[in-house]
């Protein structure tokens, strides 16, 4: 198979082939938008070649620790969203493995993070084996995501909240908060801001550093 870069060869002058498989990321002053401009048309790309360059995106983040995980992705985006607003506090990623924990605020509340783009429901929360109804974090925060991954909605969710709204997946012995309306309103939508905790509020979409 040819590399990607002779295969566009061809297609594309030399300054665009230079940075074919870079994206040329615009930091926007005092907010958290990403301005983001692919350096080529992808419809001129035929199948094999865009192939050819998702291998070579694919090869790239592997490189450099990035993930396209999608429960990953949320994460980064629900602790960059809590850096970015004065009203909330301060997330750190909780050790990797830890069970149910996804962040720590430095007040040390316990948060787990559940990130949704196409599927109907949350991914699984595991009860204590030997006490059922123990309290495994302070907030879980629900991050919806659109289909270029950005954010479309993040709701918080206090323990006793997700007590209320919770689903037991009798296949996984496990909780989950479904993707319903239902569920959703219970909790503090975070983001975009509710028009009543802000009249004025107007959020960029956030997208994942």
């Amino acid at each position: 198979m040819k590399s990607y870069s002779s295969a566009a060869r061809s297609c594309f002058p030399r300054k665009l082939r230079r940075s074919i498989l870079g994206v040329r990321v615009e930091r926007m002053k005092n907010n958290n938008k990403i301005s983001q401009q692919l350096p080529v048309n992808l419809d001129y790309l035929d199948d094999l070649q865009l192939l050819e360059l998702r291998a070579a995106v694919d090869a790239e983040a592997r490189k450099r620790g990035l993930s396209f995980n999608i429960g990953e992705i949320g994460e980064k985006l629900a602790i960059s969203l809590f850096k970015e607003r004065p009203d909330l506090p301060i997330l750190a990623l909780a050790p990797r493995g830890t069970k149910n924990i996804d962040a720590i605020s430095r007040e040390g509340n316990r948060y787990s993070i559940k990130t949704l783009q196409r599927s109907k429901k949350t991914g699984t929360v595991y009860p204590d084996p030997l006490e059922k109804d123990r309290k495994l974090f302070e907030f879980i925060l629900v991050v919806l995501l659109n289909d270029d991954l950005t954010l479309s909605r993040v709701v918080e969710f206090n323990w006793e909240q997700f007590c209320a709204v919770r689903s037991w997946d009798i296949r996984m012995n496990a909780w989950y908060v479904a993707r319903s309306r239902r569920a959703l309103d219970c909790g503090r939508q975070l983001y975009p801001k509710a028009l009543s905790q802000d009249p004025t509020a107007s959020e960029p979409p956030l997208t994942a550093k």
